[in-house]
């Protein structure tokens, strides 16, 4: 794992949710740039298990935000959502809720470059006034923490746990880096 920024140095300490602890132990991978894959990136397609997903997914060069929430929940003993490359799929994953807290899958929509709407899924592991910190694959083709503009947010999606870790709570954090804008 890459060394965590220090304002989120903290969350190494988290004892979970363990959807956390298995996005903080890729923490740091980075997409290789021009025609080069990352083989670890590519072994997430096979790591799901799923046939549609290691048939679609063979570059990463691909936006992979839905592959990368695939493999953690995967690793999580958590279900994959159907067709989990496609970020809005993630809105159906886990239950519904109101107020996000740690752990928490958010589904953010986004423009593309010609305009249409496409998503981005992460990880709550904060908020500002403005903006949720999240977690996520293929943010600045890497795995790390970026923040997301509280008005791009799709839903807020709790893993169905049978007992919630203690810690799932909401946290305050600084307003200290610029908004993400574009995350394929």
């Amino acid at each position: 794992m890459a060394t965590l920024p220090k304002k989120y140095q903290w969350l190494a300490e988290e004892p979970g949710p363990r959807m956390i602890k298995e996005a903080l132990a890729v923490f740091g991978t980075v997409e290789q740039p021009g025609d080069p894959n990352n083989p670890v990136i590519i072994s997430w397609a096979k790591e799901t298990g799923e046939k549609n997903v290691t048939q679609m997914y063979v570059a990463d060069s691909i936006p992979w935000c839905g592959l990368f929430m695939a493999v953690v929940a995967k690793r999580a003993d958590k279900p994959l959502v159907k067709d989990p490359l496609w970020a809005l799929n993630w809105g159906t994953f886990g239950v519904f809720t109101k107020t996000p807290m740690l752990g928490d899958v958010l589904v953010f929509v986004r423009r593309t470059t010609d305009g249409s709407r496409a998503g981005h899924v992460g990880l709550y592991v904060g908020e500002d006034e403005t903006a949720y910190h999240v977690l996520g694959g293929n943010q600045g083709d890497c795995v790390c923490v970026t923040r997301m503009a509280k008005t791009r947010l799709y839903t807020a999606r709790r893993p169905a746990y049978q007992l919630q870790p203690d810690n799932v709570r909401r946290i305050r954090l600084a307003t200290t880096t610029a908004l993400s804008h574009n995350e394929a």
